[in-house]
């Protein structure tokens, strides 16, 4: 199994997304076939090869098919079918950054998979898959430089106005501030902040918060494989009142207490890892 995250290289390009990342499982690695994906507030491009198949299960509704597909900012835990081999590349967007690149026709959208030439945006056609999979165990600037010359025409075609601005401003906020304050500190009312919010993202304040905590909370725990947890401590760090509202939180959002969750290990950072970041 081989994996790896890196940033745009083109200033212009890292304005919207986040990282481009990369997963190849092989017939000889010996990993959980149906990992679990975790609720997630950013979307992101998934670039396949066209005869790869893909699928997912989201509350027992199955979405299968073949190539590169789009999937949206989720607030359900999805469950991954990785038994066969494959390779795919990822392209993880900035929270709202869809609103802006109109990558869609009609946003804000979430809990969706996307797939189809009459779905996804012209650009993705273009994208030479075999070369792109031909550097990306070896080369990965290579393959950066690649994506960056395919969203290029889609980034300089992007649209910004008060409300992309506004929700960008409250993302770098939300993780530092209660979101009763962030309308204070942005100087207008809470009531507009949660409808500009809502308009770009499709998700609420607290559902983007609870998300990113999610994802800290669950990169804390994949670093501290094998420590004795302090589930209390744990709980004031990321925020929570005590352990019973942690586990609570933890019930809801992957539908396993903290005791069963560190049982199984089965979302995909446990399966696939923390990615290595190469900057």
């Amino acid at each position: 199994m081989k994996n790896w995250k890196h940033p745009p290289l083109d200033p212009s390009i890292s304005k919207y997304v986040d990282c481009y990342w990369m997963i190849e499982k092989d017939s000889q690695d010996e990993l959980n076939i149906h990992p679990r994906l975790n609720p997630d507030p950013a979307g992101h491009l998934i670039i396949a090869p066209p005869n790869q198949p893909f699928n997912y299960n989201v509350d027992d509704d199955v979405v299968a098919g073949y190539g590169s597909h789009m999937m949206l900012p989720h607030s359900r835990t999805i469950v991954l079918d990785h038994t066969e081999p494959f390779s795919i590349i990822g392209v993880k967007f900035h929270v709202g950054a869809l609103y802006s690149l109109r990558f869609l026709p009609e946003s804000p959208s979430i809990d969706s998979i996307i797939s189809g030439s009459d779905s996804l945006p012209a650009e993705i056609e273009l994208i030479d898959t075999t070369s792109l999979f031909e550097e990306a165990s070896s080369n990965i600037e290579a393959v950066c430089r690649m994506l960056d010359a395919y969203l290029i025409p889609i980034v300089s075609h992007s649209h910004e106005d008060k409300h992309s601005q506004v929700v960008r401003s409250a993302i770098s906020l939300i993780e530092h501030y209660p979101i009763a304050q962030i309308g204070r500190e942005l100087h207008c009312s809470q009531r507009t902040i949660e409808r500009t919010f809502s308009r770009v993202t499709g998700l609420t304040l607290k559902q983007c918060k609870s998300m990113l905590t999610l994802e800290d909370l669950l990169t804390f725990l994949y670093q501290h494989q094998g420590s004795d947890l302090n589930w209390s401590h744990i709980a004031v760090e990321f925020g929570f009142s005590d352990q019973p509202h942690l586990i609570r939180y933890l019930k809801s959002v992957i539908g396993a207490t903290p005791g069963q969750y560190i049982k199984t290990r089965d979302l995909t950072i446990d399966i696939y890892g923390d990615f290595q970041s190469h900057e």
